[in-house]
């Protein structure tokens, strides 16, 4: 079973500001810079083996001191890239909200794609679960960090939970939070926790069986209620 700890990045100084995209050169800010630092705090005890990045600065950089601090090399696919935005890339959220195709977005976002050559959701929810699906079979017993941003992780989150597409804006992923999913050797999904910025040290190695890891016995996990004497059972 691989353990699959998806982080979304760190804060720029254009997140919740402008819809940037696949553009390069997008670095954290100082509170994306802390942000990571403290992620590397956060995971380091849980004994990652590998991190795996989208090719943009903003994840690189979020997971780098991680990666330092486990001597870890950051391997960058191209798969858990940002949604390419066509014509929109680089304009302001909120001139974008006025428009009608952002009501198309928030309602039935299957059916978007981005203008001027842009992605659809459905294409990069189909290229983000393979890669993550891919992943998961190249280390099938890793403990493994994957670092993206907040559309991806929120389609594939939806697509393992096995929600449809049009409702993946009801998830929350917040600058460097944590979601974890464990994925099995038939590549069965199980989503653990979701958007987490806490502690994380009941994931770490030696610190008893996960419940997710623990054989289930037929017909066990609840106990028939007593039946009281003389009497009928209630709920």
């Amino acid at each position: 079973m691989t353990t699959l700890f998806l982080v979304r990045h760190g804060l720029t100084a254009q997140t919740g500001r402008t819809l940037y995209g696949q553009t390069r050169g997008i670095e954290l800010d100082e509170r994306g810079r802390a942000q990571a630092e403290q992620l590397a705090r956060r995971l380091a005890p849980l004994r990652p083996t590998v991190v795996y990045s989208s090719p943009l600065e903003r994840c690189v950089d979020t997971v780098r001191p991680l990666a330092t601090a486990r001597r870890l090399p950051v391997i960058e696919r191209d798969g858990l890239i940002e949604m390419h935005a066509g014509s929109w890339t680089g304009k302001s959220l909120s001139r974008l909200r006025r428009t009608k195709a952002w009501v198309e977005i928030q309602h039935r976002p299957e059916e978007f794609r981005f203008p001027g050559g842009g992605e659809s959701f459905a294409e990069a929810r189909r290229r983000a679960v393979e890669e993550l699906h891919a992943i998961a079979k190249r280390h099938r017993r890793g403990r493994v960090v994957v670092a993206t941003h907040g559309d991806i992780l929120r389609v594939m989150l939806a697509d393992l939970t096995g929600a449809p597409l049009r409702r993946f804006q009801r998830i929350v992923v917040d600058p460097a939070s944590i979601s974890v999913v464990t994925i099995d050797r038939d590549g069965d999904p199980r989503v653990l926790l979701v958007n987490d910025t806490g502690d994380l040290r009941r994931f770490a190695p030696g610190g008893g069986t996960p419940t997710w890891e623990t054989p289930q016995v037929p017909g066990a996990g609840a106990r028939r209620p007593a039946r009281r004497p003389g009497g009928n059972m209630r709920g």
